[in-house]
């Protein structure tokens, strides 16, 4: 693949993970927002392979596609500890057995609906701990990803870009971190547009 298409793929796959989010707030359209987000993903994983074969450096697609990994991996392991503890309420309320209105309310007293909201709560928070610390485990690996192709591209803004998405990751938890990271996507965008073709290193001499 040639030095400009792989910078548009990475341009315009960065700037539909920008766009992604937005479509998220028009009604009927969050699934699409998903979509879009998913395929930029995918683009940006093409340009910097591309990239990383141009560079001869591997940790540029390596640790972004590891970043992405760890993002599956978090994102399991969330739900899995929410439906575990959700299973556990529902055991515990024993629901299979209710046949009528009259049981459901002797079941249900206030002790029993106020034990089962707690342990509902602990699952959430449990699940956003894990949410959590998965996210920056992620973005210490796309950050990496970036830092590695400014250093090779000598376009300093793929840094700059990592180390926002590494400090909105960080601050996801007073929620101020996605606008964070969302804006590190049009920085990246911004990034690969600008790369120069003279940027390349050239490929070793023949021994």
């Amino acid at each position: 693949m040639d030095f400009q298409t792989s910078k548009n793929l990475g341009g315009v796959g960065a700037l539909l993970l920008f766009i992604g989010p937005l479509l998220g707030f028009v009604p009927y359209l969050g699934a699409l927002g998903g979509l879009v987000g998913l395929i930029g993903f995918i683009l940006v994983l093409i340009a910097l392979k591309s990239f990383a074969d141009r560079y001869n450096d591997a940790g540029i697609f390596n640790n972004a596609l590891y970043g992405f990994i760890t993002t599956i991996v978090g994102i399991v392991s969330a739900l899995g500890a929410f439906l575990a503890t959700a299973l556990t309420v529902i055991a515990d309320l024993d629901i299979e057995n209710w046949t009528s209105a009259t049981e459901w309310t002797e079941v249900i007293t206030a002790e029993t609906a106020f034990d089962s909201i707690l342990k509902l709560l602990g699952g959430v928070i449990i699940a956003l701990v894990i949410l959590f610390a998965f996210a920056i485990l992620t973005a210490l690996l796309y950050r990496k990803s970036l830092g590695t192709l400014a250093s090779k591209s000598g376009v300093g803004l793929f840094g700059t870009a990592g180390l926002i998405l590494l400090i909105g990751a960080v601050l996801t938890i007073i929620l101020v971190g996605f606008l964070l990271i969302w804006i590190s996507f049009l920085l990246v965008a911004i990034a690969f547009f600008s790369m120069k073709p003279t940027a390349v290193e050239p490929p070793p001499s023949a021994p």
